[in-house]
């Protein structure tokens, strides 16, 4: 099955590694894709957010999109994807 967790994010990002590191403390497997690295992950995340995104991480659980490190959000969506 494909990866349903996604996280844009960057090399430099402090919240982009918190949410990383926490995932992997609550076991959950993700995708991450550099948007200044890739340039296919910056428009894959373009065309996602259309264009309405002001920074990183913004993490994609089973196509609900969510912007920041938002510890409640990401728990939620998490649960109704199966995941957690």
């Amino acid at each position: 099955m494909e990866n349903q967790v996604i996280i844009y994010s960057t090399s430099w990002c402090g919240f982009c590694h918190s949410e990383m590191d926490w995932f992997d403390q609550i076991g959950v497997k993700y995708t991450s894709k550099d948007i200044e690295q890739d340039a296919d992950a910056m428009s894959e995340l373009q065309k996602k957010t259309n264009g309405n995104f002001r920074g990183v991480p913004v993490t994609d659980i089973g196509g609900t999109i969510i912007f920041g490190f938002d510890r409640p959000k990401i728990q939620q969506a998490l649960k109704e994807n199966s995941i957690l």
